[in-house]
């Protein structure tokens, strides 16, 4: 079992950054790649960013992109995601997820999730 806990989300103003963490307890976190997702209101879940389990390898979805970096700390069990120039559309809840495999996109491919953080970007 892996444990994970989000945290970092907030109100913030259009333009604005913040950045989010997700600490893992459990099995071994470097054996992980990790994911992020938010969902937004009315909104299906969507991929947002992953990283491989050594931290060397990253992949973005398009809208984030150039925007938003991943990374992780695998000595303190932590991935984050640092999100600048936020938009109003980025607002939604956010949620990190572990999969065992490698650059997945997909939601079912993913082991474990969060309980998700919200964050909220104002125009």
């Amino acid at each position: 079992q892996v444990q994970l806990v989000e945290s970092g989300g907030g109100l913030v103003q259009a333009g604005g950054s913040l950045t989010l963490s997700c600490a893992a307890s459990g099995r071994t976190f470097s054996s992980y790649a990790m994911g992020w997702f938010r969902q937004a209101p009315g909104k299906e879940r969507e991929f947002v960013s992953v990283i491989s389990r050594s931290g060397t390898g990253t992949y973005y979805a398009d809208s984030v992109k150039d925007r938003f970096t991943i990374s992780r700390d695998n000595a303190k069990n932590t991935v984050y995601l640092r999100m600048n120039s936020l938009k109003p559309e980025d607002t939604a809840v956010y949620y990190c997820a572990a999969n065992s495999g490698s650059y997945y996109r997909r939601l079912y491919e993913y082991d474990y999730w969060g309980q998700g953080t919200q964050v909220t970007v104002s125009s």
